[in-house]
């Protein structure tokens, strides 16, 4: 008898690790079905947890809810205001009084996390910052968001910035189904304004099959958040992953997350219910803050979303993947670990050009994207040649790119707007040899183009994106 209140002791504490969420790797994940709401898994998805700039999500639903609605179009003008233009970085960087599209606005924001479109929307749409936060609060408590709160839209750090991966996936949802015919801003590839080519944040866009959304998010004290979304044999898929160690894990989870969901339907009578999304049940505590671990020690200049880490040697539940993925698909051979896929090349797409003033087509808008090419700097060329000779690496796959605009524009300039923004590219080649070493002749053209594509992982590299 002396031994049971021990033991007693070790079921009240085996009880409360059931209760108690688990927060020792500080990371939330959850998958839905799209359609349904259907939760396939979930851990720590009714944790609060600050959102950085998967919050550009709100940005975009509410905004086209304004479109949609009729109070402004995709060609309405706005004009970056002082304070817009104040916003830390990743951003585009615009002077204040100079004017974009609702429609380029969105794409910058959505594909290169542009921190200053997100306030020209919000100043466009809600008069100010506070005026438009009201808006993203009012439609968080619409869609049953109940642990959302936003005091700005784009996601840099504010206390009282929190969501949860739960109003995320309903968030998501929303997208979907309210906003169908104007889902094709959060799947994007590429933008190119002026010289530059930025890649979506989203390393699934182009790797991952049957990707098609969302946005990524990363400040310190969240750690690397993504909210994405998969198709396949008609059914779509949401992950949410919250508190990731890198851009690469980030996106290893999610595809995990995909191909588990996809899996698992086969088997989904063996499974307990989750129940629906709406129905999970929120947790009343503090956002994690990961700032020590994300941002202090190696990391004492943070990465930004754009984060260049790959996870070869992260073997963790990554091994467990193909494993699981050989067992649910009915002892089919698994392919690629999600980390192997997500290392490769995305699939070659044609940029799409975003720029300055009102909307133009053919060749008012070959001249536009001519005049944005002009007001670069030109001294940024010398800093991108020197990165891409250190890191040829990680120049590889946006050298692809921008060499098959450049020989577009070789080509065929006479044939669409498109590909008039390879022009400048092109033109450039010859400064290229003087930031090279003597090697032959041949690297040097591709270095240059190379860079454009890199180009905007300069200012992506600042604290938060």
């Amino acid at each position: 008898m002396p031994f049971k209140p021990s033991l007693n002791w070790i079921l009240i504490v085996a009880a409360l690790g059931v209760v108690t969420p688990r927060m020792a790797h500080a990371e939330a994940l959850l998958v839905v079905e799209a359609d349904t709401g259907k939760v396939l898994q979930a851990e720590n998805a009714t944790y609060p947890w600050y959102p950085a700039s998967v919050t550009k999500l709100m940005t975009a639903y509410v905004t086209l809810k304004a479109v949609k609605e009729g109070r402004m179009t995709l060609d309405t003008l706005l004009t970056v205001s002082p304070v817009a233009a104040s916003q830390s970085p990743s951003k585009m960087g615009f002077r204040p009084g100079i004017q974009v599209t609702v429609d380029n606005a969105l794409k910058m924001m959505l594909v290169k996390s542009a921190n200053d479109m997100a306030v020209v929307l919000a100043e466009g749409v809600g008069g100010s910052i506070d005026g438009f936060s009201a808006l993203m609060n009012q439609n968080a408590q619409q869609l049953g968001m109940t642990q959302t709160s936003y005091v700005n839209p784009n996601g840099l750090p504010a206390d009282g910035q929190i969501t949860s991966a739960r109003d995320l996936a309903i968030l998501a949802r929303a997208i979907i189904h309210d906003l169908p015919e104007y889902e094709y801003f959060v799947h994007i590839p590429s933008i190119r304004y002026g010289r530059k080519v930025t890649q979506n944040f989203n390393k699934l866009i182009g790797r991952y099959p049957g990707a098609d959304g969302f946005k990524t998010g990363f400040i310190c004290a969240s750690g690397y958040n993504l909210v994405a979304s998969a198709t396949r044999n008609g059914k779509r898929l949401i992950a949410v992953v919250l508190g990731a160690s890198s851009g690469q894990m980030r996106a290893v989870r999610a595809a995990q997350l995909l191909e588990r969901g996809f899996a698992n339907n086969t088997l989904s009578w063996l499974r307990p219910s989750l129940g629906t999304v709406d129905n999970l049940v929120p947790i009343d505590a503090s956002p994690p803050n990961l700032r020590d671990e994300m941002c202090s020690g190696k990391r004492h200049k943070p990465a930004s979303d754009e984060d260049e880490d790959t996870v070869a040697g992260n073997a963790g539940s990554s091994n467990s993947e193909p494993a699981l993925a050989f067992f649910t698909a009915g002892l089919q051979p698994p392919t690629l670990k999600p980390s192997e896929l997500l290392a490769a090349a995305a699939a070659p797409s044609e940029p799409i050009p975003v720029y300055t003033g009102p909307t133009r087509t053919g060749a008012a808008l070959i001249a536009a994207t001519a005049a944005d090419a002009d007001e670069q700097p030109t001294q940024h060329r010398g800093k991108k040649a020197r990165v891409a000779a250190k890191k040829p690496d990680t120049a590889a796959e946006p050298k692809n790119q921008t060499k098959d605009a450049g020989k577009d524009a070789k080509s065929g300039a006479k044939s669409i707007a498109k590909h008039a923004n390879a022009k400048p590219e092109a033109a450039e080649r010859p400064v290229k040899p003087k930031a090279v070493a003597k090697p032959a002749a041949k690297p040097a053209p591709k270095s240059t183009t190379g860079d454009a594509g890199t180009s905007d992982q300069k200012p992506a590299a600042a604290p938060r994106g």
